[in-house]
């Protein structure tokens, strides 16, 4: 019905193209696809991947644990084990390998003078970098497809096709960085940000498949064996499997071109080595969740659902009803089918799993995808809501950000600086020129975008997210300048183990028992002590024990040789607390 309206309301329109091309409810000019300026898309990217990264300590409680594990490497003697890494005994725990072993190699070629944290974030920044340029690239070859292009108007200035697709590829990215979900665990040193960008090369990989006959096989020979050595190989054997499935299916009139001979050579051996690391290094385990029964359990995975993949949801469902015909077709719609199937496997490795938001992670490149394919159809009004309700959101959200480090810095207003004395009890603000100046040129310059877009009406297809995107970036990058020092006494170990070293002091080792692997990573970097599991008789001078585990002490250690020195709270949690006890006589 959409499709016969726009006959009428566009006479232009050639009707011939019309009847003989698939349904399409993009009606799009050739002045709707101007270029976005490069300059500003890389600036908003690299604003956005590099705060996070710097000026912080690995934070509780998957940063730190695997940077843990990539520290154990640069001390392990021998291959074996880089295959199988641990951390006092314990496997980390997914079955990754490559994300540890990028981190320790990264640790290992920086200079000396590169802190180890940091060197480690290094390739991660890298990864994240790779995601935004994937998701890009695979929107671009999908948009190019013949049933994604506008309807053809009788007497031209539709969208050309090159045109078109950078303008969808450029409002996939502007979505992606606009998601809520990807904020933080994008900036972690995980293997669920190696799992995002591996999955991601996989998506161009297929999405590239009939325009690219070397690069896509390059690409899915290289991201579907990563992607099983990230902790996920059962998605990638998915992922190389619907791979398989396109190839196979024939071609159709009107359909793009058929798919290159590389791709199912390519396709087999990536398979095949995606199988062969997965069974050889033990990398298959399942962490199947029992079925929902509760509604609170339902309710809760709902909500994380809606605040993970916001604002990218409400758009993906206007492009599913918006573009309902195409949709009962996928195979001749493959810039709608691809992105689907893509984004239905973390969906439903969320609900079966219990990697929970970690494994919803990888849907968002797809789900920005789908959501790009809405901006064609948007009128004016809906447009306008999106414009005005971001604005009025994130320039609220700025305020409180700002109000709250005046607060830190002045205590006035009060009530915030009372507020940040009580989450954060002992911390001591820190003025920082550089990160004070970076904050306020972004302020200014989400001034001058908020002016510009509300200024005068915009006729470009990326025009809708460019506030959205910009907003989310601003907020990250007020929240990893003004708030990083406050963050990082928060979410950092580091000032629990500073309180503790006024204890301790310099020693060689420390015996604990019933730490977390968080806990024990932290005793090892911020302490600077060797942690060894106690065991019997005293080895070294001084014993910590988390104090849900003092119950079991007894039946490890023999208490007679210990004498308690008291305890050491975290400031911002008291759940974290370690018992102090001293060797009561020579070892």
């Amino acid at each position: 019905s959409g499709h016969r309206a726009a006959l009428f309301l566009w006479p232009e329109i050639d009707f011939a193209a019309t009847l003989n091309s698939p349904p399409s409810p993009a009606i799009v000019t050739q002045d709707a696809v101007r270029r976005l300026p490069r300059w500003a898309l890389l600036l908003l990217c690299v604003v956005y991947v590099i705060p996070g990264y710097v000026g912080r300590d690995p934070w509780k409680n998957a940063d730190i644990a695997s940077f843990g594990y990539m520290l154990e490497l640069l001390r392990s003697a021998g291959w074996r084990d880089w295959l199988q890494p641990t951390l006092l005994g314990v496997a980390p725990d997914t079955s990754a390998l490559l994300p540890y072993w990028l981190g320790a190699w990264a640790m290992q070629w920086a200079p000396s003078w590169i802190a180890p944290d940091f060197a480690a974030r290094i390739p991660f920044a890298l990864m994240l970098a790779g995601t935004l340029a994937a998701t890009w690239y695979a929107v671009y070859e999908l948009a190019r497809h013949p049933a994604a292009q506008p309807v053809a108007f009788a007497f031209g200035g539709e969208a050309e096709p090159t045109d078109y697709a950078r303008a969808l590829a450029d409002g996939s990215l502007l979505a992606l960085i606009a998601t809520r979900g990807l904020a933080q665990f994008s900036h972690e040193t995980t293997p669920a940000l190696a799992q995002l960008f591996f999955g991601t090369l996989v998506f161009f990989g297929l999405a590239a498949l009939p325009h690219r006959p070397l690069g896509a096989p390059l690409a899915l020979l290289l991201g579907l064996p990563a992607l099983a050595l990230s902790g996920a190989p059962v998605t990638a054997l998915i992922y190389g499997g619907l791979g398989l499935a396109a190839w196979f299916m024939p071609a159709r009139p009107g359909g793009d071109r058929p798919l290159p001979r590389l791709a199912a050579p390519g396709l087999l051996v990536a398979l095949a080595l995606s199988l062969a690391l997965a069974w050889t290094l033990d990398l298959f385990r399942w962490q199947i969740a029992s079925w929902r029964t509760d509604w609170d359990n339902w309710r809760s995975l709902s909500q994380l659902f809606l605040w993970f993949t916001w604002p990218v949801w409400p758009l993906v469902l206007w492009t599913l009803w918006h573009w309902r015909r195409p949709v009962r077709t996928l195979r001749q719609h493959r810039h709608l089918g691809l992105p689907l199937m893509i984004a239905v496997v973390p969906l439903v490795n969320t609900i079966a799993t219990l990697a929970g938001d970690r494994a919803l992670l990888l849907a968002l490149p797809a789900l920005a995808a789908l959501a790009t394919f809405a901006l064609p159809t948007f009128k004016r009004s809906a447009a306008a809501l999106i414009d005005w309700f971001t604005l009025l959101f994130f320039t609220a959200w700025a305020i409180v950000i700002w109000v709250v480090w005046v607060a830190m810095e002045t205590g006035v207003p009060a009530k915030p600086a009372a507020n940040v004395a009580r989450l954060a009890p002992g911390f001591e603000p820190v003025f920082q020129w550089p990160a004070v100046l970076a904050a306020a040129a972004g302020t200014v310059a989400w001034i001058a975008l908020a002016r510009w877009r509300t200024g005068r009406h915009r006729t470009a297809l990326w025009k809708s997210l460019v506030l959205p995107a910009a907003g989310a970036t601003l907020c990250w990058l007020l929240l990893m300048t003004l708030w990083l020092p406050a963050l990082d006494y928060g979410r950092s170990l580091a000032p629990q183990m500073g309180e503790l070293r006024k204890t301790i002091g310099e020693t060689p080792c420390v015996e604990v028992h019933g730490l977390s692997t968080p806990q024990v990573v932290a005793v090892r970097f911020f302490g600077g002590w060797q942690p060894i599991p106690a065991r019997g008789p005293a080895t070294c001078p001084w014993l910590l024990v988390d104090v849900d585990a003092q119950a079991s002490l007894p039946a490890t250690v023999d208490m007679r040789q210990w004498r308690p020195m008291g305890q050491v709270r975290r400031p911002t949690d008291s759940n974290e607390t370690l018992l102090v006890f001293k060797r009561a006589g020579p070892a």
